[in-house]
């Protein structure tokens, strides 16, 4: 059975198709797309909104009290639903810093929900991180890499690995960084004190992604450019961007636009207090109190992730008047094509989609089913 689906607006990763249409197949994909007069298909419906490709999430540790580092299979699985509810189609699940063995367990009792289809895949945020830009990290446990550790997890995830956060500076950092590149994993440069030239051999290396920009690493000095400056200006690298009105000025995220164009990434890096009143919670190994939404470390040292999702973020650009294609290429197209996913809604692409209402400047942002077809029907 295939399903047309029409709406007043149509944005895939490559078009921004006004009058627009998209074909699903009876596998969930998209067959076509195109504006104007529209195939015949066994069923149609047509969209009061705007259509959008699903979010995708490379930074994420939880939500509704579960962090992924710790909790079951089946809390993560909630966790992971309470994302999707609110968007995001593709989650990248984050294991911050923990003992080896917790950890490599940790991707080991994660990877079959890689395997099913309910994350897009597992981060590895420290334990190669810097002291000194720990954020909420537990410094005891932070360690330059080794290479029997780097063959530990890539044994626990047994391809479910997708990103690994590192700080280039430490011993043995580069040879992580090209032996993981080496086998499909996506190196982000975060939690690091490096110089820029440092920061730029681990790019030279193959690192792509840049780990919560501005935060974790030193600040941008004009004859000390540091890791900041170095992602500014190489356009090799993706800024993942915490826009939650806390970890960056907006001032900052406008910079970024402008110095970094077609480069921002949307993550919420969402602690388990995610979809939670305020209370005390743990990350890391670190205690953690989130007040009127903010999270912090128990002694207010530092940040300590967030409690929002993609769509949040998404929009405050829309807010602060960034265009909807920019921000659609930010919170879906930039991250799937940095995990080797197809491009959203272009043919072939699994049909994850959003339906942005027309009420309201920033409008709301609901998620359709293709599944039970609640929209299609």
């Amino acid at each position: 059975m295939t399903v047309l689906l029409r709406a007043p607006r149509v944005l895939t990763a490559d078009d921004d198709l006004h009058d627009g249409w998209l074909v699903v197949d009876d596998d969930g994909r998209v067959s076509a797309t195109g504006i104007g007069a529209p195939p015949r298909t066994d069923s149609a419906t047509t969209v009061d909104g705007t259509i959008v490709p699903g979010l995708v999430d490379l930074h994420a540790h939880g939500a509704l009290g579960h962090d992924f580092a710790t909790c079951s299979a089946d809390d993560a699985r909630i966790a992971a639903a309470h994302h999707r509810s609110r968007g995001t189609t593709t989650l990248i699940a984050s294991v911050a810093t923990g003992p080896i063995p917790d950890t490599a367990a940790a991707l080991a009792r994660l990877r079959p929900l890689v395997a099913d289809g309910t994350l897009g895949g597992l981060h590895l945020e420290g334990p190669w991180l810097a002291p000194a830009r720990r954020g909420a990290h537990r410094s005891d446990l932070l360690h330059a890499p080794s290479a029997a550790e780097v063959d530990t997890y890539l044994d626990a995830a047994d391809g479910a690995l997708r990103i690994v956060t590192l700080a280039p500076e430490l011993p043995g950092a580069l040879d992580a960084t090209a032996r993981l590149v080496a086998e499909g994993v996506v190196v982000a440069i975060g939690h690091t004190d490096a110089t820029a030239d440092q920061a730029s051999r681990a790019v030279d290396a193959g690192a792509t992604l840049v780990t919560h920009l501005c935060n974790g690493m030193p600040p941008l000095h004009h004859r000390a450019p540091g890791p900041v400056g170095v992602a500014l200006t190489d356009d090799r690298l993706l800024l993942e961007c915490i826009v939650d009105g806390h970890h960056l000025d907006p001032t900052v995220v406008e910079l970024v636009q402008r110095a970094a164009p077609g480069r921002l990434v949307l993550v919420s890096d969402a602690m388990s207090a995610t979809g939670c009143g305020d209370g005390d919670h743990t990350i890391a190994g670190s205690a953690v109190s989130v007040r009127d939404g903010v999270a912090l470390l128990a002694d207010g040292s530092s940040l300590a992730g967030s409690t929002i999702t993609v769509a949040d973020a998404a929009r405050r650009l829309i807010r602060a008047s960034t265009p909807l294609p920019e921000v659609v290429a930010a919170a879906a197209t930039r991250p799937a094509r940095l995990l080797g996913r197809p491009a959203p809604l272009t043919v072939g692409s699994a049909a994850d989609f959003l339906v942005i209402d027309p009420l309201g400047p920033d409008g709301h942002w609901s998620l359709p089913d293709p599944a039970d077809r609640k929209i299609l029907s």
